[in-house]
């Protein structure tokens, strides 16, 4: 019996930790800036579609980056390449007052910020779906941008999605 009740309890424990992404990538931009040309593209796969989803964009940035908000244009695409979904994002990367970094601090000199794109999202149809995201600043090349990717994952209910 109480091995039966520990294996129940193990179980339970191994259910309420599991990941819940689905999908997530980054690319990295070699030069460690975006050039207003290149616009990364991520493609998943979606099977579940009674689920609602959490759409992140995750970016990478050095403190040489030399705004204190970013913006970018993400745009969601069915498998047909239909547009389906696009928003112009505004978010900040340094503190508008103090010039202070935000995000997570990860190696040195860079940050790692977590945005939500989409909250509680459900997905029409089932099949593959891609992001494209596009860089909207003022220069053409912009600096201290070290990587962008998506992430997805399905929503749990009553957590609020955790960004940094």
């Amino acid at each position: 019996m109480r091995i039966t009740s520990a294996l129940c309890l193990l179980g339970v424990v191994l259910w309420a930790c599991s990941d819940s992404r689905v999908y997530e990538q980054v690319i990295d931009f070699d030069k460690q800036e975006w050039i207003i040309t290149d616009k990364p593209s991520f493609e998943f796969e979606i099977d579940d579609t009674n689920s609602k989803y959490n759409i992140f964009g995750d970016l990478r940035n050095a403190v040489s980056y030399p705004y204190a908000r970013f913006y970018f244009t993400y745009y969601l695409q069915d498998s047909s390449g239909v547009e389906i979904q696009k928003k112009l994002m505004g978010e900040y990367l340094f503190d508008a007052k103090t010039g202070k970094p935000s995000g997570k601090s990860g190696i040195g000199d860079l940050y790692d910020h977590r945005f939500l794109l989409l909250q509680n999202y459900q997905f029409p149809k089932p099949g593959k779906y891609k992001i494209v995201l596009e860089q909207f600043m003022r220069m053409d090349t912009l600096p201290g941008i070290v990587a962008i990717g998506i992430r997805v994952e399905k929503a749990v209910a009553g957590k609020h999605p955790e960004t940094y």
